[in-house]
């Protein structure tokens, strides 16, 4: 069940929704759906042991998923919009 960000092209909204099946997004502001789908950013942290046997943790912290959310661990994000 993959959560999509969209643009409003009607009202120029950015939101995220969850889809499933043949579901047909709107915008939840002006119930367009006249949608353009965004490219949506991911997060990871890699954890390796290093040449000396020391690890090393690498992470793309500092941009989260959501849109106007500042956190890195989408585990503490209480604003979901899927429903």
């Amino acid at each position: 069940m993959p959560i999509y960000e969209y643009k409003c092209n009607g009202c120029g909204k950015d939101f995220e929704t969850l889809v499933m099946g043949s579901y047909v997004p709107q915008c939840p502001d002006c119930k367009s759906e006249d949608l353009a789908r965004q490219m949506s950013k991911c997060g990871f942290v890699s954890k390796s042991a290093g040449p000396g046997g020391e690890m090393t943790t690498t992470t793309s912290a500092g941009s989260s998923g959501c849109a106007g959310c500042a956190s890195t661990n989408c585990g503490s994000c209480s604003t979901s919009t899927i429903g």
